[in-house]
């Protein structure tokens, strides 16, 4: 089904409201929409307004059967719409369970367009509810990998089992963390250090609660869509099909993207995806890089929600300098946690023989540039599946939730990454970056990267896993209509 007037088919998109999250949904909304559907895609009055801010008055316009609409939240920034603060995120936890429903309700009603079915960021419980009172279908999109999907659906199983929290409410000691998890179908092997688990201290914290409704919610679903591809976590995936009637895995979408055979459909939107990005991308960051050899610029980039000291930022920085290889370095506003991320006058003069410091960039432009040749990343899935669909091998600091799994995931199953430790020294990121830039160990990373990178070019082209699960999708759309 490519394209046709198919606009009486209408998926409405609730995306959880965080930068890599509204990104990833709005990429499957634009494929959908390219296959004909009608797209109604609902952002947060706080996501919109810093949406707005990033890529200009016009840039939720939308397109001839693609709109873009609101719901408030109730969640109040300390810091205006400029950014999120990290301490504020189990005050948006809050917020989202119990102010969301009814304006999404009144918003339903109020479409022209019947609703042909829901499609939810599994991170946003309430849409469950309200497709239950509209009795309308519901599908569940993970925007994570496979392995990351069964890491969190495992965790009140792992609860229940005491495997976490310590049972003194303190923090896991590093011999706990290292006791390997039995019984997880996919993750066999795996760590305690490796599940988002082991960061919980107890069961009663904001963050462990939303979770908990989250995947209460997902235990209604018969659907669930993940960013993955079929060859990259065969075995996990194959543990997951037995849980629910239907599994889509319809990544890399980017890939999927670039394949979107109208040139008219896709300058409908701009090609540089501003407006998904809650920060004004910098061009200079790439014109930076086209005076760089191949493979000879480290890309440094912690997402858009972890946090730091300033003294992990400086040994970073120190780290950075001293490998004597060039980095373009990506310092959001809100990376340093309480204080500024502005570097020190003498290390600017530093960085300035072998850097570039940035606020945002466009990171899939940045990536897939001939002169990057290794990622510093915090392994959230949205850099983690970039950098694979690019070939960029990757150096680990993983801070939080899934990250952990993906970590391990880089490093040990798929060789295309090596980990830095929690208590990040300026040394051993001297020594990672060397061995990743110039090592044997990176080397032999480098060409594993290659690899997947075909992999995820295979899955993604015409008749690949990715491609058909996308077209099937679509088909079982229209399907569920006539149900």
């Amino acid at each position: 089904m490519e394209g046709g007037n198919k606009t009486k088919y209408h998926v409405v998109f609730v995306p959880f409201p965080a930068q890599s999250h509204i990104k990833c949904m709005l990429k499957l909304a634009r494929l959908l929409h390219h296959k004909g559907l009608h797209i109604t895609f609902v952002n947060t009055e706080f996501s919109h307004k810093r949406l707005l801010e990033s890529g200009g008055p016009h840039s939720l316009d939308g397109a001839p059967g693609f709109r873009f609409e609101t719901i408030s939240d109730g969640f109040v920034c300390k810091h205006g719409s400029n950014i999120v603060d990290v301490t504020e995120m189990d005050e948006l936890y809050n917020s989202l369970r119990t102010n969301c429903l009814a304006p999404f309700l009144d918003l339903v009603a109020r479409l022209e367009t019947h609703v042909t079915c829901i499609i939810s960021d599994a991170f946003m419980p309430f849409p469950i509810d309200a497709a239950q009172k509209l009795q309308v279908p519901i599908l569940q999109f993970w925007t994570f990998a496979a392995t990351g999907f069964m890491g969190f659906y495992q965790v009140p199983n792992l609860a229940e089992k005491e495997v976490f929290p310590p049972k003194d409410g303190s923090c896991f000691t590093n011999g706990n963390l290292d006791t390997v998890i039995d019984g997880i179908p996919g993750l066999e092997g795996f760590r305690l250090k490796d599940l988002a688990c082991s960061r919980y201290t107890n069961l009663n914290e904001p963050g462990y609660t939303y979770l908990s409704a989250c995947l209460k919610a997902t235990q209604k679903i018969q659907h669930i869509i993940l960013h993955t591809f079929q060859e990259l976590e065969p075995n996990v995936i194959k543990a997951i099909e037995p849980i629910f009637p239907k599994v889509y895995t319809v990544g890399p979408l980017q890939l999927l993207l670039n394949h979107l055979s109208s040139a008219d459909e896709a300058n409908k939107f701009d090609s540089s995806g501003c407006y998904m990005s809650f920060w004004k991308e910098e061009p200079e960051c790439v014109k930076w890089l086209q005076s760089k050899e191949p493979n000879s610029v480290v890309y440094v980039n912690f997402g858009s929600i972890a946090v730091m000291s300033k003294q992990e930022l400086m040994e970073f920085g120190y780290g950075l300098v001293n490998s004597n290889h060039y980095f373009l370095w990506i310092i959001r506003p809100d990376l340093v946690l309480g204080e500024s991320g502005v570097l020190p006058p003498e290390f600017q003069e530093m960085v300035k023989k072998r850097g570039f410091i940035g606020s945002w960039c466009s990171q899939e432009e940045v990536l897939n540039h001939p002169s990057v040749g290794g990622f510093l990343t915090h392994c959230g899935w949205g850099s983690t599946i970039e950098s694979l669909s690019a070939g960029v091998p990757m150096i680990c600091r993983p801070f939080r939730g899934d990250q952990l799994t993906n970590c391990r995931q880089i490093c040990k199953e798929w060789r295309v990454g090596m980990e830095i430790g929690s208590r990040v020294n300026r040394d051993e990121v001297e020594k990672v970056v060397r061995e990743l830039m110039d090592g044997i160990e990176g080397k032999r990373m480098r060409n594993k990267a290659t690899e997947w990178k075909k992999m995820a070019e295979i899955a993604t082209g015409s008749n690949g896993s990715s491609y058909l699960n996308v077209e099937k999708l679509a088909n079982d759309i229209i399907m569920l209509s006539s149900d």
